[in-house]
């Protein structure tokens, strides 16, 4: 299990600049006027995890994986996408199926650069894109009460409920994602792709020079997000761009470390993405390959086991668990059993961030 990320924003905020460095690709190219981006392009890129390369040189092992995250970066919105404008709401069906959202936000200033609306405002900008993804869940919600209205089934009543208070919330200008629910009322909501009640993380865009620091635009949407309960992440394309570029993983961390940074942009975003979701990541060790996995905070033991098979799952019989602290400190798992720091851990225990599991089933 990884995660999968949509990314939004208006057009020449740096949405597909930001896409390229970070998935390595040239799906979307870069240009200098709106709508460069016509059909969504998927990116799939491994998680840096310094964790799982410093494991997998303790055991010599032949194959590194890392675990994977999904980027979806659909064309820029404009305002009145959802009746026409631009290239319209259209794509905004490849990002209902996400886990969570990227929104990315132009907090710089070029005059090399265009900008849609003629002048850079982060918060209007926000409220332009995320107006037109309200209007996209409040068209889904009105076919939806529609098509319950024709059946009068008086076993809705709580389906009934819920679109209308969604409906209303809404049409008051606010996210779904900030709307209260009920047990059953969120049971409900969950069998709905509503994209206003995913997480979203604010990406602010700055030049070379703002990065460390910020600017002032920073400064607003950080506010902003923090009324919102969301986070911020200061990122530059250009930045990335370059550090994409570099192959050698000691010259980029170099590169990232000259300018004042202590990891690329794209780690900071994926852990935002993992601190918004609530993942954590745990290990399988050995020579034939180190693996890093996904996982829920509070996930148990067994659970963790389907996320590699369904077999190990179903035939969960216990996992041999080491921390990462512990291995490292150990020099391995042979010493890590020496000083008594391997633990034979039941279906129901916890899994922790950095686990490195073995686990025994029957077939």
């Amino acid at each position: 299990m990884g995660f999968n990320c949509g990314i939004v924003g208006l057009p020449n905020v740096g949405k597909s600049t930001l896409f390229n460095a970070i998935t390595q690709t040239n799906a979307a190219e870069a240009m200098n006027y709106p709508f460069c981006t016509i059909e969504p392009n998927v990116g799939r890129i491994g998680v840096p995890d310094p964790r799982l390369y410093k494991l997998a040189g303790m055991v010599n092992s032949e194959k590194i994986i890392p675990t994977q995250i999904e980027i979806v970066d659909i064309a820029g919105l404009v305002k009145g996408a959802s009746k026409g404008e631009g290239l319209g709401n259209q794509f905004l069906g490849h990002i209902r199926s996400t886990d969570a959202i990227l929104h990315i936000v132009r907090c710089f200033n070029s005059s090399d650069i265009t900008h849609v609306s003629g002048s850079v405002d982060p918060i209007r900008d926000i409220d332009v894109v995320e107006t037109e993804l309200m209007l996209a869940d409040l068209e889904s919600l009105k076919r939806k009460e529609e098509g319950i209205a024709r059946k009068n089934n008086s076993d809705l009543a709580i389906e009934k409920l819920f679109l209308k208070k969604s409906i209303d919330w809404l049409e008051s200008g606010k996210l779904l994602s900030q709307l209260g629910l009920t047990e059953e009322e969120e049971i409900f909501a969950n069998t709905i792709q509503l994209i206003t009640r995913k997480p979203i993380l604010y990406v602010c865009n700055v030049s070379e020079s703002d990065v460390v620091s910020g600017n002032g635009y920073t400064k607003e949407v950080e506010k902003f997000a923090k009324q919102r309960n969301s986070s911020v992440v200061m990122i530059s394309a250009a930045i990335e761009s370059e550090i994409a570029q570099i192959q050698d993983e000691g010259e980029k961390q170099e590169y990232i470390e000259s300018l004042g940074l202590s990891e690329s942009g794209l780690a900071r975003v994926i852990r935002g993405g993992y601190d918004l979701l609530g993942l954590l990541t745990f290990f399988t060790v050995g020579p034939q390959e180190s693996h890093a996995w996904t996982t829920y905070r509070g996930a148990k033991a067994q659970t963790a086991a389907g996320v590699i098979h369904t077999d190990f799952e179903r035939g969960f019989i216990c996992a041999e668990t080491i921390s990462y602290d512990d291995y490292i400190a150990c020099n391995g798992e042979q010493g890590a059993k020496a000083a008594g720091k391997m633990r034979l851990e039941g279906k129901d225990y916890v899994v922790n961030d950095g686990d490195i599991f073995h686990f025994r089933f029957n077939v």
